[in-house]
């Protein structure tokens, strides 16, 4: 139990109803899971508003609300706290609810349209194999020490979040890598955080369903930057034309990371091949388990991350010689002299990043079949791009099923094939179900030649009217192919 009013202690409040020396359970947002002497948050959702939910949240137990309204008719006996921004405000109540474990963790926040995941994961990885307890939370898992706990989300929920944090401090943990959505910066899920630092990838065609434009969905990341404060760092890659303004208001100190621009930390692609690549970072050369120069980007915003942090650079360097790719990021296999990679490119410019990638290290014999669909329920401006940069960059393509959630899977096809001109129509197939997509691609597919499954890596399932359905990209693949070839 919690005294109300210490919970409150970091939250500006519009007016209040009631003693807040009260104590209190827990906080919750959903009124269906609400106990006894709750403290009920009303969020303003995309899809329902908190506040149609108070009378209910009272049925089950609750003792206090934050809301931004109050009630017409409000109950005796209850305190409201009325607020302006009932998230703004879950954020700092769950922080003080857990005794502000941020302030006590090292949290250094990725953000970005790509490279997120491989980032944070390969920084979690790197410093844990080098004795140095950390957490990670990411589109994958999240991990306490090394304890895994499957992801809700790429930036869970404020009271997730600090509960994860408390957890991480719990265990030993003195890093917290993690993703930063721009989704969660919107909904100030990362709000009072005080990051140690902050990495900028890249910004691409994604999300615009959510933020409308680009420019929102880019203000939105610059957020991050603008929040930090000056015993901070801030690193951006300097080849995407969006780095350097997340840096004009930043207050942090400032490092860009770079494989084409004068940089802190330049690289420099000297030998590429299917399942490595070796590289140069500021004139010290490392052989990696990785491919492609996106992600030889991303090695370089590791080793950055690790450098300013004051780890030894021969231990930067032979960490990332040991360095796994991470589930579902050109994940590769290779079966009876095919050779089956699983991404999770769901946008235009990743999906041409591995393309491109491929093309730059396949032979001339070698063809690539391509596999990809396209989330239902989201952005549909993406979805012809994707079908282009997916014609243009490979000998086949067999559009199909990602996950159509409420949308009927022939007219996230149809929307995707608007993106394909008459002429490269003979390249490309229509097969709904994804298992027949992958099975069809093995039929198709020579000795030598190359199977791209796109877009949902790591997802061990497909969301269909509701409902997830278990389905891997990489077993369907593999049993595929054994079957094809027993």
């Amino acid at each position: 139990m919690k005294v109300l009013s210490d919970i409150l202690k970091n939250i500006e409040i519009v007016e209040q109803k009631g003693d807040s020396f009260i104590a209190v359970s827990g906080i919750y947002t959903d009124s269906r899971k609400l106990n006894a002497n709750g403290l009920f948050v009303a969020l303003r959702g995309t899809q329902t508003d908190g506040h149609q939910f108070i009378n209910k949240a009272l049925e089950n137990g609750a003792t206090a609300i934050i809301c931004e309204i109050l009630p017409e008719k409000p109950a005796e006996d209850i305190v409201y706290i009325i607020v302006k921004n009932s998230a703004e405000a879950l954020a700092h109540a769950a922080a003080s609810f857990y005794e502000n474990p941020a302030d006590k963790l090292k949290i250094i926040g990725i953000t970005g349209t790509n490279g997120k995941t491989t980032i944070a994961t390969l920084l979690y990885n790197m410093f844990n194999n080098l004795g140095i307890k950390s957490g990670l939370i990411s589109t994958i898992a999240y991990y306490i020490d090394n304890k895994k706990i499957p992801a809700s989300h790429t930036t869970p929920d404020a009271l997730k979040l600090h509960e994860l944090f408390a957890l991480m401090l719990s265990k030993g943990c003195e890093y917290c890598f993690m993703e930063v959505s721009s989704h969660a910066i919107d909904q100030k899920r990362v709000e009072g955080i005080n990051f140690k630092g902050a990495v900028f990838t890249n910004l691409t065609h994604d999300h615009l369903d959510y933020h409308k434009n680009f420019k929102n969905y880019r203000d939105t990341k610059k957020q991050l930057f603008d929040n930090l404060n000056k015993d901070a760092f801030a690193l951006i890659n300097a080849d995407d034309k969006n780095g350097h303004f997340m840096l004009q208001n930043t207050p942090a100190k400032k490092y860009t990371y770079s494989l084409n621009h004068a940089a802190d930390y330049k690289t420099k692609v000297i030998e590429a091949h299917l399942n490595s690549t070796l590289i140069e970072i500021n004139n010290s050369e490392i052989w990696t388990l990785f491919t492609g120069n996106f992600n030889a980007s991303n090695l370089t915003a590791v080793y950055a991350v690790a450098d300013i942090l004051a780890i030894k650079k021969e231990d930067i360097a032979l960490q990332i010689s040991k360095l796994k790719p991470v589930n579902g990021r050109f994940e590769t296999f290779v079966i009876n002299n095919i050779t089956g990679i699983v991404d999770y490119a769901h946008t235009p410019d990743a999906l041409e990043n591995v393309l491109k990638t491929i093309n730059a290290v396949k032979n001339n014999t070698q063809k690539i079949i391509t596999v990809v669909g396209a989330g239902g329920d989201r952005d549909k401006t993406k979805r012809p791009v994707m079908a282009k940069v997916a014609v243009e960059n490979s000998d086949k393509v067999i559009l199909t099923s990602d996950n159509p959630r409420t949308e009927p899977p022939t007219d996230i096809l149809d929307d995707m094939e608007r993106g394909i001109i008459p002429a490269m129509q003979k390249n490309m197939l229509r097969i709904t179900d994804r298992k027949e997509a992958i099975k069809t691609a093995c039929l198709i597919a020579n000795s030598g030649d190359i199977i791209l499954i796109a877009g949902k890596g790591h997802e061990n399932y497909q969301e269909i009217n509701g409902k997830r359905h278990h389905f891997d990209d990489k077993e369907v693949f593999i049993e595929m192919m054994k079957v094809l070839n027993s």
